[in-house]
């Protein structure tokens, strides 16, 4: 099965996967802050800004990883239709 198609896939290419990816990053920037005189601030800042990026430039990361698209637009592409007598 193409990574694109799981239910993962789907919410991290849904807007409210790619919200969820922007806050966690937000917040990793944020830890990165209040630790700036730490040895842990400026490497927390730079790890959220991947996740934030990612979140803004609807990318997933992870997909190409595991075998599906890097785009999210091409990984909604990928969606199952539900079946018969389901809602999507």
């Amino acid at each position: 099965m193409n990574f694109g198609r799981t239910p993962l896939a789907q919410f991290f290419a849904s807007a409210g996967g790619r919200i969820a990816r922007a806050v966690a990053g937000i917040a990793l920037i944020g830890a990165g802050i209040a630790l700036r005189d730490t040895g842990a601030g400026v490497p927390l800042m730079v790890v959220g800004v991947v996740p934030l990026a990612a979140g803004i430039l609807d990318v997933c990361l992870l997909s190409p990883l595991l075998g599906g698209p890097l785009s999210g637009s091409a990984i909604r592409a990928c969606r199952v239709p539900a079946a018969p007598g389901r809602r999507a």
